[in-house]
């Protein structure tokens, strides 16, 4: 099944559900800042979520930070030297950089992917 995330002034959450404290609890997605919230309903965690958006953007004003944002488009990819063999290769061998070649498999990927959606 797939899960919809929470989505608030270009900040995405993942919710989860705590059994023990009987509470629905949330993280923001993609920036390295910790953002956790929680709330015992669904509008509480959705409260919960824009007051912690909210306060974040505030915080970052009075210190003079700029607010992270979800995508910087640069991450580090980890994989087998083998691999990152092929593709140094391919993309020495075809005129392109390895940067490149990663993106054109994760598009590739992801164009599967949603077909199969």
């Amino acid at each position: 099944m797939k899960s919809d995330m929470m989505k608030y002034k270009g900040y995405r959450a993942t919710v989860g559900y705590d059994s023990r404290d009987n509470i629905f609890i949330g993280k923001v997605f993609g920036i390295k800042d910790s953002l956790n919230f929680h709330g015992s309903s669904i509008e509480e965690l959705e409260n919960s979520f824009h007051d912690s958006i909210d306060n974040y953007l505030e915080i970052c004003e009075k210190y003079g930070k700029v607010p992270e944002k979800e995508f910087s488009g640069t991450f580090n990819v980890r994989t087998s030297p083998e691999i990152h063999e092929k593709a140094s290769v391919y993309a020495a061998e075809n005129g392109c950089t390895l940067n490149q070649v990663v993106t054109m498999a994760m598009e590739l990927f992801l164009r599967k992917k949603m077909m199969k959606i």
